[in-house]
């Protein structure tokens, strides 16, 4: 064998190999089983929504100790997705969540979870209420229950807490954070804490809402029941800037959930929108009020469409419909070849 055939040969075997060795990373990484991160530690709200997740109750769970630690492991690829708080029936808009999603970070929303909320106070050790001096809970947990606690334990101090279930164990520390703590009662039975008092939200039925968040890729299919996200910077601090925004989603009956106002951190006066509308981005409406958005506002960021937690189909009427749009492009088509 000469020399040009034996190298010829030693380039067929080592790319034989390279294909073989990425084969076998290609079909190990299908296999791997998912890993998501989590606003932790284990036990928090954000947890429970995670384990509405199919197969998450099996999958690896990393708690994080913010919101931006979370979504920071999905960018760098140490986990495939994060659930995070982003709205509560009560409080509103979790602004750590939607600033960290629609400026600071480049993902999309693939899920969302609903997750009704109830507390209790809790304790290392039996303590009578007015003894109280300390309390530890996140902020949302605190506005959730402050009408219970002027009443109940008006001399508390408030001690912010990354995440209820971090109160709870910080009860538990070495000295302790505080001396009681608002939290979940999952969370409180799993830590093996005295529970002074069950129930204690201001609101009965609050429900507070999680997204699931994973890097840009295949959208979910559309389902009928669908919602999607986008961030509006506004283009112009003038009259009337904001309701030419909205007249593309009014005048394809494009429905809004939610749209709250958030600074940029540029400047005053300077701010961008964040809003949930029912529908899909592969729905022609939905798709055309984006589109002439874009044409005014063209720093808007689409941030995913994906099934309501709640299933709750979008009501549209036949002018809006997919098959008007249809229509309507079969229309101007014809005079142009008339």
């Amino acid at each position: 064998m000469n020399t040009e055939t034996q190298s010829e040969t030693r380039s067929q075997t080592h790319s034989e190999t390279q294909t073989q060795s990425q084969t076998q990373s290609e079909t190990h990484s299908e296999a791997r089983a998912p890993r998501y991160s989590f606003l932790g530690p284990a036990g928090t709200f954000t947890e429970a929504a995670l384990l509405q997740v199919p197969g998450a109750a099996r999958a690896e769970r990393v708690p994080a100790g913010s919101v931006l630690t979370a979504l920071n492991m999905v960018e760098s690829h140490e986990v495939d997705a994060a659930m995070v708080p982003i709205e509560n029936s009560v409080e509103g808009g979790v602004t750590a969540t939607l600033d960290a999603i629609s400026v600071a970070h480049q993902l999309h929303i693939v899920r969302e979870a609903l997750v009704p909320i109830s507390f209790v106070l809790a304790a290392a050790a039996p303590i009578a209420p007015e003894e109280i001096r300390t309390i530890s809970t996140h902020t949302h947990g605190w506005a959730q229950v402050r009408r219970w606690a002027e009443s109940a334990v008006p001399g508390a101090e408030f001690v912010p807490a990354s995440s209820t279930a971090a109160a709870a164990r910080g009860l538990l520390a070495e000295p302790a954070e505080a001396e009681a703590a608002v939290c979940s009662p999952l969370v409180a039975e799993q830590l093996g804490l005295h529970v002074l008092a069950r129930g204690i939200e201001d609101v009965s039925g609050a429900v507070t809402r999680f997204v699931l968040v994973a890097p840009p890729g295949e959208i979910p299919a559309m389902t009928g029941a669908d919602k999607t996200t986008i961030m509006i910077p506004l283009p112009q601090d003038r009259a009337g800037a904001l309701m030419e925004l909205l007249e593309h989603f009014a005048t394809r009956g494009v429905n809004l959930c939610r749209i709250e106002s958030r600074p940029t951190g540029n400047g005053l006066g300077e701010y961008y929108f964040s809003i949930d509308l029912e529908g899909h981005i592969d729905e022609a409406r939905v798709a055309d009020a984006l589109a002439g958005i874009h044409r005014i506002a063209p720093g808007i960021r689409f941030l995913g469409s994906y099934p309501r937690a709640d299933e709750k189909p979008q009501q549209t009427t036949a002018e809006v419909s997919d098959a008007a749009f249809t229509a309507a492009s079969a229309w101007i088509s014809s005079l142009r070849h008339a």
